[in-house]
């Protein structure tokens, strides 16, 4: 299976280039044969924007069914990161939108990070799978793939793929370079990190999204400008799946 990653400046508030970025990208992806597009987090309206209140989407907003068609036509499904309003309360969420265009997934950070995205988020409360093609998926957002617990519990869910919107920035760049990698080896399961580049606000990006295989290799990796990536998702050897889980002895 092959999977990608649009790696692109913040759109910053300009939801006409957010949407316009994400088809041109979701339809170069299906032409390259990809069964999934992930983009960065909160990409409809930039990560690190002041109005995002103001700016929030619900689940069934018309942007969502527009999107969904484009994936449709493109035969490539899309992992979109958006600041989501529902019940008077903000989320960091992404919606899955699959190549059929159906919303097959839904899901809300659990790990808030920093300050603000406390004041301005409430967490969200569970996890989230889905088939894509022979894979079963999840989706986390940027600091939730951070935290082993929640990669293990994952992995002893059966999830072979992790789709991961993520607004990674300076000086973190050991996230990228070593820590996903870490955590797709140790749990044996892929991780496509799909980050932003450039500055936006107060914030520089530091780029380095990646596909990592469920052996901890690097299948792609973005630098500091835009990028599409595209990589085949190996089997993984049974030879080299981690045993960690099985073999913990707890103390």
């Amino acid at each position: 299976m092959r999977i990608a990653i649009w790696q692109g400046q913040s759109p910053a508030s300009d939801l006409t280039s957010a949407i316009t970025q994400a088809e041109a990208a979701l339809r170069a992806a299906g032409a390259l044969g990809a069964s999934a597009l992930v983009l960065p987090e909160i990409w409809l309206q930039g990560y690190n924007q002041p109005d995002l209140r103001a700016r929030a989407l619900a689940q069934d907003d018309a942007v969502f069914d527009r999107l969904a068609a484009v994936a449709q036509q493109a035969g490539c499904g899309l992992v979109i990161g958006y600041a989501e309003t529902a019940g008077g309360a903000l989320f960091n969420a992404a919606a899955y939108l699959a190549a059929d265009g159906q919303t097959r997934a839904h899901y809300r950070k659990l790990q808030l990070y920093g300050p603000r995205e406390h004041a301005l988020y409430q967490p969200g409360a569970q996890y989230v799978t889905f088939a894509l093609g022979h894979l079963t998926a999840a989706m986390l957002i940027c600091y939730d793939v951070e935290f082993a617990p929640h990669i293990a519990r994952l992995a002893a869910m059966g999830v072979d793929l992790l789709l991961v919107p993520t607004a990674n920035m300076q000086p973190f760049t050991h996230v990228a370079d070593h820590t996903v990698p870490a955590m797709a080896a140790n749990h044996g399961l892929a991780i496509a990190y799909a980050n932003y580049c450039g500055a936006e606000g107060d914030l520089t990006y530091v780029g380095g999204s990646l596909i990592a295989g469920p052996h901890g290799e690097v299948l792609a990796k973005a630098g500091h400008f835009p990028a599409l990536l595209l990589a085949e998702i190996p089997l993984p050897d049974p030879a080299r799946i981690s045993t960690q889980a099985k073999d913990l002895r707890e103390i």
